[in-house]
């Protein structure tokens, strides 16, 4: 009965604060709303950890909601980076009001739309529907196109045209591979609602025709590999995270692509329990190594700050879409870590990337420039999010990525120096324009402005103390969800 109530609560508080915010949006203290809605939801995402931690898995809402090792890590991350985003946008959207970038209406708009977003990322986690899941995922893209398009400028209704078009052909891919889900599922499970649902499904996982479940599992790939941002299906990435808001950046990037991965490896799992072969996570194996690779090399090409960190996170997916195909217990527990590390940095990295450019007037890097002397936050936080970013060590992502590298030199040698490869060109074309930008004298066009300092110092404290130490209880729990994947 409390994990009804804790469901409730971490889904009922950013529907209602959204309908609120649809009212109140633009109002003096609409900010505050929307950091006490997300507050309230990661509240109510932390005691449901604690109930999962404790008592293991469980059912709620006459088994339309499941909830495990698995889907709560990911709901803690996604209302916790919630929070701190929208405390950061307290400022920054407030800033860009002033300037007249965006309007009553826009605000309304913005605040709304961003609660109904993690909503139905919360939904596409904790739902036991593989139908439901797919209806919240176009939800998802639905909020977020308005976001894209907030400002109205004519690159940002490109961008968001480009994102709704490519994302909706993947989405409609995913919608046919559940279509034949349901009907291998619907031979041994029966018609209704009961063959939709992720627990009926593994359980019975050996008995699905192989067949068409290998079918099923290349249009789910394409469908929302395309969300995850995989390459070829990268296209509307670059180009939404550049155009939109940065705190929509911060939640683009370090979010929803989490999810769209989380809906492959329940697929995954359900196909390796049919077919008895690696078929999947090779599928998973060649999609990663190609976005790591390709994202990698675009990294040079880039002069838009924020695109440049986009094709970094097209990166980073890769790295995990890698290793959850690669399987096993060390792949698997990196893959975890890297999403839950990659998730913190890059919000962070997008939150000073957001006050470089307002203080600039550009996303342009050519044109950013002394940010250690002109505002040293900024110019640390992005300075300690680079290096983050970019595998430095005792930084987390390190850790997940040599894990990554061990089970690839153990599994999978013959992948290892594209691997390499990939996440050395990374290091060094983000390290090369970061530099240019914190170094140098401060340009007479840089204003100065207070910043949101908190959120940036957080996410990094907490990607920097997991690289030095992991806590007992996030080993255990990983360890837990690395069982329920196998």
């Amino acid at each position: 009965m409390q994990s009804s109530m804790m469901l409730l609560v971490l889904l009922g508080v950013p529907l209602f604060a959204a309908a609120v915010l649809a009212f109140v949006g633009d109002r003096r203290l609409a900010p505050e709303v929307n950091i006490a809605g997300s507050a309230a939801t990661f509240a109510a995402g932390l005691g449901l950890a604690l109930e999962v931690y404790e008592q293991g898995p469980m059912l709620a809402g006459g088994k339309f909601f499941f909830v495990d090792a698995f889907n709560i890590y990911l709901a803690v991350l996604t209302s916790f980076v919630s929070m701190t985003t929208a405390i950061f946008s307290r400022r920054y959207m407030r800033r860009e009001r002033e300037h007249g970038r965006v309007g009553h209406i826009g605000m309304r708009f913005y605040h709304a739309m961003f609660q109904l977003f993690i909503f139905a990322m919360l939904l596409c986690l904790l739902t036991n529907n593989i139908g439901v899941l797919w209806i919240a995922m176009e939800l998802a893209t639905l909020s977020t196109v308005l976001l894209v398009s907030l400002y109205r400028t004519p690159t940002a209704i490109e961008a968001a045209w480009k994102y709704f078009i490519l994302c909706g052909v993947g989405i409609a891919q995913a919608l046919f591979g559940t279509v034949l889900l349901y009907f291998a599922a619907e031979k041994v499970l029966g018609e209704g609602g009961e063959s939709l649902l992720w627990t009926n499904l593994s359980q019975m996982s050996d008995k699905l025709e192989p067949t068409v479940l290998s079918l099923a599992f290349v249009f789910l790939m394409v469908g929302y590999g395309t969300k995850v941002g995989l390459v070829p299906l990268h296209n509307w990435l670059p180009d939404a995270h550049s155009e939109g808001p940065t705190p929509i950046s911060a939640v683009l990037s370090g979010l929803l692509l989490n999810i769209a991965l989380y809906a492959l490896v329940r697929c995954k799992v359900l196909v390796d329990g049919s077919t008895h072969t690696h078929y999947a996570g090779n599928i998973m194996m060649g999609f990663g190594i190609v976005s790591i690779l390709v994202a990698s090399f675009s990294l040079l090409r880039q002069k838009d700050i924020k695109r440049m960190f986009s094709y970094s996170s097209i990166e980073h997916m890769g790295i995990a879409t890698f290793a959850f195909g690669l399987g096993g217990p060390i792949a698997t527990f990196g893959a975890l870590l890297h999403m839950l590390m990659h998730s913190l940095a890059k919000s962070s990295i997008f939150f000073t990337v957001g006050h470089a450019s307002q203080m600039h007037r550009t996303q342009e890097m050519d044109k950013i420039r002394g940010l250690f002397k002109g505002n040293p936050l900024v110019g640390w936080g992005l300075m300690f999010g680079a290096m983050a970013i970019v595998g430095m060590p005792p930084f987390g992502i390190f850790t997940s990525e040599f894990l990554i590298l061990t089970a690839t030199m153990k599994d999978a040698p013959l992948m290892t120096p594209f691997l390499l490869l990939g996440l050395g060109v990374a290091f060094a074309a983000i390290f090369r324009r970061v530099q240019q930008m914190v170094a140098g004298e401060v340009p007479e066009y840089q204003k100065p402005m207070k910043v949101a300092h908190v959120p940036v110092m957080l996410h990094m404290a907490l990607v920097l103390a997991i690289g030095i130490y992991l806590p007992d209880f996030l080993s255990r729990w990983f360890h837990t969800a690395v069982e329920l994947l196998k």
